[in-house]
């Protein structure tokens, strides 16, 4: 196969649209090696979990095959708890359960949050409104006793005017509620499982720089529950020892990074970008956080006097060769982004080239 004819320039971020992240030579390597390999898959699992539980901070860990999946198991986990011979029965138990979600949360993320919920069998009980989630919802919500409250912590979210995790966390445990973190693109291992979760889904694939795959992290009792649902609605989503030896190898690397020096090189492209164009007549440039908090900056475009559309710059970018993606989550409102985070400096200069000529074409 000639990957040329689908290999893009990523400026989009981690997005596992265009393929999550693109791996290290240690990490494929590592994937490469195990793949000529029989292994004992359950002693495998349980040594990259136990890898996984120590560099988190945690009791345990699960290996799954992408955090999305991890949402799916950790809510079969708890609906069944420690009864095995309710594992073969899902989805179809009665009566419903129902999982607790806040208006905002309930995204569509390329599928939906509540379908992940709803594969398990259970409801999502959605509470609030787009424009507020208050304690109180929340609260009423918990008189019915759902089996958790989940919290998604996302770019994709409706940020402001919800409850915080922290908030959620102490209302859910002083009603005997789990609570589940879907924390798939984050980048800090230990936080949310400080914070008091109790189940922390990740993305293997986007942060940390790994294959396709993912990780719940939580209190032993419960990851038990979570590896018991292998046999039963986890069995389609079974994980490669391809996966998990390079989801191991990708998550070492990652702790051993010096952050500060990436951030540095990121901060170098974004500003390369900005001084490209300080004088343009058609583009207005301007770095802006990451929409989820974490400790980054993207570079925004927008027009100058609405000199363009940006549907019509993003399909002239997506059209060129190699064909170049934005991330677009804020094109309503005349605005794409660029994402440093996947970029090369020869991407970069790309970018920049495609850019002119399109600037170019509008003078």
């Amino acid at each position: 196969m000639d990957l040329d004819k689908v290999r893009v320039i990523n400026a989009a971020g981690k997005l596992t649209a265009l393929g999550g992240s693109a791996q290290s030579d240690e990490t494929a390597n590592a994937q490469a090696f195990a793949a000529k390999l029989h292994v004992d898959m359950n002693q495998l699992r349980q040594e990259v979990s136990n890898q996984i539980a120590d560099l988190c901070g945690t009791e345990a860990a699960c290996v799954t095959s992408g955090a999305a999946a991890g949402i799916s198991v950790s809510v079969a986990a708890l609906i069944c708890k420690d009864r095995p011979e309710l594992v073969t029965q899902l989805p179809r138990l009665l009566p419903s359960k129902a999982v607790v979600v806040q208006a905002g949360h309930n995204i569509n993320f390329g599928a939906s949050i509540e379908q992940m919920v709803h594969m398990t069998g259970a409801d999502c009980q959605v509470v609030g409104t787009a424009s507020e989630v208050t304690p109180a919802n929340i609260e009423i919500a918990f008189k019915e006793k759902p089996i958790a409250l989940l919290y998604v912590q996302s770019h994709h979210c409706i940020q402001e005017n919800r409850v915080s995790l922290a908030d959620c966390i102490s209302l859910a445990h002083s009603h005997d509620v789990p609570v589940i973190v879907d924390a798939a693109a984050e980048d800090d291992l230990q936080k949310y499982i400080s914070m008091g979760a109790d189940l922390v889904t990740y993305s293997g694939g986007k942060a940390f720089c790994g294959p396709t795959s993912g990780f719940i992290v939580g209190k032993r009792d419960l990851i038990e529950l979570c590896e018991l649902q292998f046999r039963g609605i986890a069995r389609p989503m079974k994980v490669s020892k391809e996966q998990i030896v390079g989801l191991s190898a990708a998550l070492y690397e990652y702790i051993e990074q010096d952050h500060a020096l990436i951030q540095r090189a990121w901060n170098k492209l974004n500003q390369r970008l900005i001084n490209t164009f300080l004088n343009s007549s058609i583009y207005q440039l301007e770095t802006k956080p990451d929409e989820a908090g974490r400790d980054f900056e993207r570079v925004a475009i927008t027009s100058v006097g609405k000199k363009f559309d940006c549907k019509t710059l993003v399909r002239f970018l997506i059209d060129g060769t190699p064909s170049i993606r934005t991330r677009n989550h804020q094109i309503a409102n005349q605005r794409i982004l660029i994402d440093p985070r996947e970029l090369s400096e020869t991407d970069m200069q790309k970018i920049i080239s495609r850019l002119e000529e399109f600037e170019k074409m509008q003078s």
